[in-house]
């Protein structure tokens, strides 16, 4: 019988260095032999990306807070579907750029939509299924909306205004302290090498 893949989330506000880390967590998955999955939320499959693309595209309509949440939710529901759960159950780990907890700061926080809600489509898209570790790259919004910025256009949610980003991390930081279990959080404003080493420590308790 195949034993579960490992589920990795990796979190955090805009400008925290993800695709730079994300990249040194598919390397030691390379070089210990395990078979893992790379993707992303909102997105990993054609229709997710899809409602990822209405979800980030600037518009004048103003997007009603519970409708962006129902996106979130139907691109999961088809991520997990098509993608997290046949790996897993083949025994792949699978490594996320953000997943659930990033609804709970987005939208919970950012937005400050009802957290029943929220815990309400969790349950009903997902059941039992959570990470089994959450990787939360830390930094402080000002400093990583800085960091965005040199990358271009910002989209949707890197328009917002700093208490937007201010409420995520907040939000961030609760989930951390529920589920103290299930998340690590990493200082994301300390050199690279030091983040990675903890990144790394965090992956070899997995094994």
């Amino acid at each position: 019988m195949v034993s579960r893949g490992k589920f990795i989330t990796l979190e955090g506000v805009e400008g925290v260095g993800k695709s730079t880390n994300l990249q040194f967590i598919t390397q030691w998955l390379n070089d210990r032999k395990i078979p893992f999955v790379q993707t992303r939320e909102p997105g990993g499959t054609p229709l997710a990306e899809q409602l990822r693309a209405l979800l980030l595209t600037r518009r004048e309509e103003v997007v009603d807070p519970m409708a962006e949440l129902l996106m979130v939710f139907a691109a999961r529901a088809q991520h997990l579907a098509q993608v997290i759960v046949p790996a897993l159950q083949r025994g792949d780990w699978v490594v996320c750029d953000r997943f659930t907890d990033a609804t709970y700061a987005y939208q919970g926080g950012g937005r400050q939509l009802d957290r029943t809600r929220i815990e309400q489509l969790e349950q009903a898209v997902q059941g039992d299924l959570r990470p089994d570790k959450v990787l939360l790259l830390d930094l402080d919004p000002e400093t990583g909306l800085r960091r965005a910025g040199r990358k271009g256009v910002a989209d949707r949610f890197e328009s917002e205004h700093l208490a937007f980003f201010h409420r995520v991390r907040s939000a961030y930081h609760a989930r951390a302290q529920a589920f103290p279990g299930r998340y690590a959080i990493v200082d994301a404003s300390q050199p690279l090498e030091q983040v990675q080493r903890a990144l790394g420590q965090e992956l070899a308790h997995l094994l």
